[in-house]
């Protein structure tokens, strides 16, 4: 985990408006509007790394309510879209939902379907794909 947010913060790139990161009651209150909890990657993934801006993907944020990266926004939209309501996005990417389990588990939500490519983590998927991005 640690090498994976080391790189992300060698990777990040400068932006005019910086994202920040949530505090622990920010994640909580998250878990309130979805009405289910953040699994521990999840949310370390969140309170660590959700400021970072990076390649061509946007992970889920929780900082700002008015974002289009808002995890509960996104979370609406993807379970409108079909996506199983035990799943959380981890992000969208082109109609294509990163979606994570409550066991932690990431997998991608696709025309109607996850896909048998899975990763143990959002720290796995973040080194497989986000920074290949």
């Amino acid at each position: 985990m640690e090498d994976v947010i080391d790189e992300l913060r060698e990777s990040a790139v400068e932006v005019p408006t910086p994202l920040e990161l949530p505090d622990e009651d920010e994640i909580i209150e998250a878990e309130e509007q979805l009405l289910i909890p953040i699994p521990s990657d999840f949310r370390e993934f969140l309170l660590q790394v959700s400021d970072v801006v990076y390649g061509s993907m946007e992970p889920v944020t929780i900082k700002d309510s008015l974002s289009h990266t808002y995890l509960p926004e996104v979370a609406a939209i993807a379970w409108d879209q079909g996506v199983p309501r035990d799943l959380l996005p981890l992000c969208e990417h082109n109609g294509d939902f990163y979606c994570v389990s409550a066991e932690g588990e990431v997998g991608l939500w696709t025309q109607g379907n996850i896909s048998e490519v899975t990763w143990p983590s959002v720290w796995h998927w973040a080194k497989d794909i986000w920074l290949q991005s």
